[in-house]
């Protein structure tokens, strides 16, 4: 054209036209999964961790030799229920396969797997071949001494006589023996030398290499890999009286510690190599060994950086296994591009304040990844993952029993992925005021919901939510989240549960639930007898969309397929959903039953 040209509103100059396109949020029209925060839908650009890694779906790569893809399903204690995308690929016979071709340049791998127990419990070992471009190129070792719970869902044992099996995956990683170009074809195949059967979930791969020395006059360097070695290396930065000293620095290797270091009198920076480079293992000869770092108040200020923590957990103890934990008015500390495996948790916070945790990764824990109570103040958790935890992967709980004023206020909580949750949600906030949490990615929770926002107290001493500023969640996407736990009790992608104490102050904002397993959000309601104990009040949802609600077919179905359910059923301790809430731009397809609310107690206020 000749000239600017009017289309309804939208100009075009110098022949050029701008088109905004708008994609309908039809389930079917929505990626299952998601590559890492990159995707060209715009349901997914910003929301998530972004970590410098590929993922491969075992599903979406080729198979061959008689490898097993199997069909999807939401079963506990199913190798495809438990999977990423509830989906999976069998290695049963030799010259079974699964393969991919790479995306970028790689030489570090992690695969999620599973292989079966021992008879009696306590797992086996094994290896699986990785082959490159159709060339052998160096087994990885498995083991499955940190997986298979048995029976009652509330507290599993490691022992097969308990009951019917869960927990049926775990992660190995490995560096490659060089850098494999982008475009090449990287195998997992069972030989004659793996000697048992194989689930592959999937494979992560990255390119790595390590860090050097920071400062090698200030950072002091342990003489050797063993626990004493690192805290001499500790102990001497803290004695330093002329200032030169203010880190260790844990060149690349192996630093075997079966207690806690102490980090006390000033601040510490430890810096290692590199998470693949600089990793602390807990005997594996041993398990549930309480391993990690003990920092006091004294030492506020301190930081943990490019290092692993491996531990040797095989079931969940409560307490111990907390490898920065327990920390009381460790105030200003930082932890980044760190990785914790096999421990209960990787950090929980008592009254913290100016906390900061980035770039890392909490995977395969038994209980919570993060967790942070009484009154810890304007923290910083951002662009990390937890991934397969045993509890809440990211968690807030405003309890007071150690000596909390206020609630949680001031924290941080964004650009976080939460993944393949067993047990308890991917984001937990219990009361606090002026908490935010956005930009997340949270998928196929197993047994629960993706997001809890609650105001049970769990009998301690707690303070519900205040009213302003509010709790904000923010550009999120809830994917197959969802699960039955307690029983029969059913949970949905959001959980709202007016319990304990005053429920007011939220707001959802630009949310978008696809295919949960049961329903999209619940509103649930603590009773004492036949009496409700608070109602959900001041509860605002914006631009809000769910896609995919379906009826379960399981022994749950009757509790499932609602968009939005105000829960009417007595659950133990529970009763119909009493209050109300509002949405502004609300949007539903695709579900069996989009608002489901036959209380007279609850009210939903559609705009």
């Amino acid at each position: 054209t000749a000239g600017p040209v009017n289309l309804g509103g939208w100009t075009a100059a110098n022949g050029r036209y701008t088109v905004r396109v708008v994609l309908a949020d039809d389930a079917n029209e929505l990626p299952v999964k998601r590559q890492n925060n990159t995707s060209e839908r715009p349901l997914f650009v910003g929301r998530g961790a972004n970590l410098p890694y590929d993922m491969y779906e075992a599903e979406e790569g080729t198979v061959g030799g008689g490898a097993q893809v199997l069909a999807p399903n939401r079963t506990i204690g199913d190798l495809a229920g438990e999977a990423s995308g509830r989906r999976a690929v069998t290695l049963n016979n030799n010259g079974a396969y699964v393969e991919w071709t790479t995306k970028a340049p790689a030489n570090a791998l992690v695969t999620r797997f599973s292989i079966p127990d021992a008879p009696g419990g306590g797992g086996i070992n094994s290896t699986l071949n990785i082959y490159v471009d159709g060339v052998l190129h160096k087994p990885i070792s498995l083991t499955s001494k940190h997986i298979w719970l048995y029976g009652a869902e509330a507290g599993p044992s490691d022992s097969p006589s308990a009951g019917a099996p869960r927990h049926l995956y775990d992660e190995a990683n490995v560096l490659l023996d060089a850098t494999i170009p982008a475009g090449s074809r990287i195998r997992l195949q069972k030989d004659p030398a793996n000697s048992t059967t194989y689930a592959i979930d999937f494979i992560n791969l990255e390119q790595v290499s390590p860090r050097a020395n920071p400062d090698p006059a200030r950072y002091k360097v342990p003489n050797g890999f063993s626990h004493s070695d690192v805290q001499n290396a500790l102990d001497a930065v803290r004695m330093d009286t002329s200032g030169t000293l203010t880190g260790v620095y844990l060149p690349a290797g192996t630093y075997e510690t079966s207690q806690k270091f102490q980090v006390y009198g000033k601040p510490v920076k430890v810096v290692g190599a590199g998470m693949w480079f600089t990793r602390f293992q807990t005997p594996t000869s041993q398990q549930n060994t309480d391993a990690g770092f003990r920092v006091e108040p004294s030492a506020s200020g301190s930081s943990f950086e490019h290092l692993a923590f491996f531990g040797n957990y095989t079931n969940r103890i409560d307490g111990p296994g907390k490898v920065w934990g327990e920390l009381k008015d460790v105030d200003d500390m930082t932890l980044d591009n760190v990785w914790v495996e096999h421990t209960v948790c990787a950090y929980w916070g008592v009254s913290v304040s100016g906390l900061t945790i980035t770039n890392s990764r909490f995977r395969d824990t038994f209980a919570d990844a993060v967790n942070m109570t009484n009154g810890s103040t304007d923290n910083l958790v951002a662009n990390s993952e937890g991934r397969s935890n045993g509890d809440d992967a990211f968690a807030l709980f405003s309890a007071t029993d150690q000596g909390a004023s206020t609630g949680n206020h001031g924290n941080v909580f964004e650009n976080l992925t939460a993944t393949l949750t067993w047990r308890a949600a991917g984001i937990a906030v219990y009361g606090g005021y002026d908490n935010v949490f956005r930009n997340l990615y949270i998928a196929d929770q197993l047994t629960y919901s993706g997001i809890t926002i609650s105001s049970l107290d769990f009998g301690y001493p707690f303070i519900g939510f205040g009213a302003s500023p509010p709790t904000r969640f923010e550009n999120i996407s809830l994917i197959r989240s969802g699960g039955h736990f307690w029983g029969a009790q059913t949970f949905p992608a959001i959980w709202i549960f007016s319990a304990s104490k005053e429920f007011r102050g939220i707001r959802v904002t630009d949310v978008d639930i696809v295919d949960p397993t049961y329903s999209g959000i619940m509103f649930q309601t603590k009773y004492t007898g036949s009496q409700p104990e608070n109602p959900v009040t001041d509860t605002v949802f914006t631009n809000v969309s769910i896609s995919g609600a379906r009826r379960s077919g399981d022994a749950f179905d009757a509790k499932s397929g609602f968009a939005i359910w105000a829960n009417e059923m007595p659950e133990p301790g529970q009763g119909p959903a009493v209050g109300s809430a509002t949405f502004n731009n609300l949007r539903l397809t695709d579900n069996d039953v989009d608002i489901r609310n036959t209380t007279s107690t609850f009210t939903i206020i559609r705009n």
